[in-house]
């Protein structure tokens, strides 16, 4: 569902419980060339109905909706329609909501402040299968994983065998989807391995992890064996 090419526009269903706020997004994304709003949800069951008769691209997940949430139907969706791409876009950014949703399949976390360049911009790299998320979102991760792990003097020798075929794979420029296919594990998976070497090397990205793990010779630099 995320292969772009030859599909045209981005397909995107946006979930949130606010009409104003769905009303104002869809105004918004309509007039971006390359992106085309096919439905519109206020809960998080009629999300995932929604997605199974429109198969969107990616859906803008509100979290805080009524019934099961956009919790759940994050669950949901990754569970039927792993291709679906799930970018959460809302106001909480408190460690109970950003860590829950990200291991259960969300492929971005943003918040409702986010420029619209911004927003538009990870609206496409969550389509291409890519991990976005917002500055302070990276740091409460960040900073989350790395207060349950042991100080060490180096990162070789906290990253486990799993999180260093991640990055050589990462180094090599595949999707998460990708690496997941390559290593027969969930894209969700790969995702948390991502984020706890993040953690182990105090980076909150997938580029300055790939860079910082070949300064310390995690990975082979480029020419090298």
């Amino acid at each position: 569902m995320s292969e772009l090419a030859g599909r045209g526009a981005v397909r995107v269903l946006i979930a949130d419980d606010h009409p104003v706020v769905r009303a104002g997004l869809r105004a918004l994304l309509s007039s971006e060339p390359g992106l085309a709003v096919i439905a519109e949800a206020g809960s998080g069951e009629e999300t995932v109905t929604l997605a199974r008769l429109h198969q969107p691209d990616v859906v803008l997940m509100d979290l805080r909706m009524p019934g099961a949430g956009g919790l759940a139907a994050i669950r949901a969706l990754s569970a039927e329609q792993p291709g679906v791409r799930v970018l959460v876009l809302t106001t909480y950014d408190s460690d109970t909501d950003i860590l829950p949703a990200v291991e259960a399949g969300a492929a971005g976390y943003l918040l409702k402040d986010t420029p619209r360049d911004t927003l538009v911009g990870a609206i496409f790299a969550a389509a291409r299968g890519e991990t976005v998320l917002a500055p302070s979102v990276a740091g409460r991760l960040v900073s989350r994983l790395r207060a349950g792990m042991p100080e060490s003097p180096a990162a070789r020798d906290t990253l486990s065998a799993r999180e260093t075929e991640v990055l050589v794979l990462a180094a090599r420029g595949l999707t998460n989807a990708q690496i997941g296919r390559e290593l027969f594990v969930s894209e969700a998976t790969v995702k948390t391995h991502l984020l706890r070497a993040y953690a182990k090397l105090g980076v909150s990205g997938r580029t300055a992890a790939v860079t910082r793990a070949m300064e310390l010779g995690v990975l082979p630099s480029p020419g090298r064996p």
